[in-house]
């Protein structure tokens, strides 16, 4: 099997995560996913913050319904173009309010994989992979 490849085509129009604390869990997106070159592109109505490349592609926010936010069973995944931005990913969310889920590392399941996991402050769970 050939590697997979990370391309530009969207699969998704956006990705929306609940958040109890949308100040907290933006400052680990900060870091987490600057270290991606994906940046934080400001508040949004509501309290939303918004993060992109280009358009706003991932959403952190307070659940509309006002209960609780929850992710069990949920991962979302971010390109990362090299294991070094990987291991920045992951870094960068440990230091700002993440906790381990998967350090970076090769992974078996899928050729050619390299990957981090994370929880978010608000429990989300999160991941980087880029292929060699």
């Amino acid at each position: 099997m050939a590697n997979p490849v990370i391309s530009g085509d969207a699969v998704f129009s956006h990705v929306f995560i609940g958040a109890s604390d949308v100040q907290k869990s933006a400052a680990f997106y900060d870091a987490a996913l600057g270290a991606l070159g994906i940046k934080n592109l400001g508040p949004f109505g509501n309290g939303w913050v918004l993060y992109g490349r280009d358009k706003p592609a991932f959403i952190i926010a307070r659940p509309g319904n006002g209960e609780a936010p929850s992710s069990n069973g949920v991962t979302i995944g971010f390109a990362a173009a090299n294991p070094a931005e990987v291991d920045a990913f992951h870094a960068a969310g440990l230091a700002h309010g993440g906790t381990e889920e998967g350090a970076p590392g090769p992974r078996s399941h899928l050729p050619g994989a390299y990957a981090a996991y994370l929880r978010d402050p608000a429990g989300n769970k999160v991941t980087a992979y880029a292929f060699v």
